[in-house]
C-alpha cells in the first residue's frame, strides 16, 4: 500500500500565501467539512461563516489554509502559521514545472513568461541559470511574498 502525501509551508499569513500559490498553480481552496460551495460561490467566503458559527476565535480564525489540486492528481498543501520569519534558505522547495518538455530559448522565454505572471501575483526573481548540457536544461529561482524560494522548471 502507497500513501500520499500533503506539502505543509510555513507561514506568516496562511491564506495570504494560499492565495499566492492558488493562482501559482491552479489550485482551489476546498470548502469547510460538511459544506458545499457552489460553482462560483468563494470558498474563502465559506470559511469565514464556518469558523464563525463554530465558535473560533478571530485571532484564531486565519491560522491555516489548504490547497487541493481540482484533477485531484497533485498534493494537496497545507499552510500553518508561525510567530518566526523565514531565516534561511528552504532546504526542501517546490518545482513549478511549466516549459519541462522544451528545450533552448523555447523553454527559457516560456519560463521568463510565466515569471513575468508570477511577478504580477507577488512573486520575486532571484536567478537564471543558463541550460547547461547535458546537466541542465535551465530554469529560473524565484520566491513567494514570504521569501520560500521555488523554481520555476
Amino acid at each position: 500500500m502507497s500513501s500520499t502525501i500533503q506539502i505543509t509551508i510555513d507561514a506568516r499569513d496562511p491564506r495570504a500565501l494560499s492565495t499566492f500559490w492558488r493562482d501559482v498553480l491552479g489550485y482551489v481552496h476546498p470548502a469547510p467539512p460538511g459544506t458545499t460551495v457552489a460553482a462560483g460561490e468563494d470558498p474563502l467566503a465559506a470559511w469565514d461563516e464556518f469558523l464563525e458559527r463554530s465558535g473560533i476565535p478571530p485571532e484564531q480564525r486565519y491560522s491555516a489554509s489548504a490547497l487541493e489540486d481540482p484533477d485531484g492528481t497533485g498534493p494537496r498543501v497545507f499552510f500553518q502559521q508561525v510567530l518566526e520569519g523565514k531565516v534561511v534558505k528552504n532546504r526542501v522547495h517546490l518545482d513549478v514545472r511549466t516549459a519541462s518538455e522544451l528545450r533552448g530559448a523555447e523553454r527559457m522565454e516560456a519560463l521568463e513568461e510565466e515569471a513575468q505572471r508570477l511577478l504580477g501575483l507577488g512573486a520575486a526573481r532571484l536567478f537564471r541559470h543558463e541550460p547547461e548540457p547535458p546537466m541542465s536544461i535551465g530554469f529560473l529561482v524565484m520566491a513567494d511574498p514570504e521569501g520560500n524560494e521555488f523554481c520555476l522548471d
